[in-house]
């Protein structure tokens, strides 16, 4: 079993390039489990027809406990999908629902009884505090990799992010992988996040290009991999699939 957490800056479109990586392994005949660890509870609405599923807080604090099939939705690409959702507004900690999420998953034996090939985490990057870090902290990714753009607010999330990887990787704990350019077509972009990796002493894996297949996919509440899978774009996503679980050298 592969775990794979991916971080980034909110609205950098790291769900979205998570999602269809996702569609794309399955597609490729694996068992995926993607976890969404971000309190909108989004990470995998283009899995699910665009709409939410039901979140492993919001079932706890409902319900008081929770089965398996009450937290784990299969898509129609056949991606196992569980939302870790976030707490009541102004009432408690989002980083907190991680880890209570992660607890009920194991708990459950979600991993034993679904025997995924690979684990997907989505990670919401801008704040790397306790919960957030526990992807890498604890012990259930082996590598990360950050969604960025060459703008300034994503690489200064990406920056932050790698200390926070780098730190616990001292003590075991996942690796970084190296960051993936999801393009904004700002000018020097690929200038800037080379630059920006060569910083964190990173490589920039794979470049995703800007493409209008995306919107459209989204608006259809589904990815780019489903929606428009003979795409150029669908491409890319499947050779980042691919590249991610075989793992390889940066593509330029």
């Amino acid at each position: 079993m592969k775990k794979i957490a991916i971080y980034g800056k909110g609205g950098i479109g790291k769900s979205t390039t998570v999602s269809n990586v996702s569609a794309a392994m399955a597609a490729m005949g694996m068992t995926v489990l993607q976890i969404g660890c971000d309190p909108k509870a989004d990470s995998t609405r283009n899995l699910t027809g665009g709409k939410n599923i039901p979140t492993v807080l919001d079932t706890l604090r409902e319900n008081g406990d929770a089965e398996l099939e009450d937290l784990v939705v299969k898509s129609s690409t056949g991606v196992l999908c569980v939302e870790s959702g976030g707490p009541v507004p102004g009432i408690g900690c989002a980083g907190r629902g991680i880890i209570t999420a992660f607890e009920k998953l194991e708990e459950l034996e979600a991993y034993e009884i679904y025997k995924p090939d690979v684990v997907l985490y989505d990670v919401l990057g801008d704040v790397v505090c306790g919960g957030f870090a526990m992807p890498i902290r604890g012990g259930y990714a082996d590598e990360v990799c950050i969604v960025t753009s060459g703008e300034m607010m994503s690489l200064y999330a990406a920056t932050n992010i790698s200390y926070a990887v780098k730190s616990f990787g001292k003590r075991g704990y996942a690796s970084l992988r190296g960051l993936i350019l999801n393009a904004k077509n700002i000018e020097g972009e690929n200038e800037l996040v080379d630059k920006a990796a060569t910083e964190i002493e990173t490589r920039v894996i794979y470049r995703l290009p800007r493409d209008p297949f995306v919107q459209q996919a989204e608006a259809q509440g589904k990815t780019v991999v489903e929606a428009f899978p003979d795409s150029d774009m669908a491409m890319h996503y499947k050779a980042l699939a691919k590249l991610l679980m075989e793992g390889g050298k940066c593509l330029e």
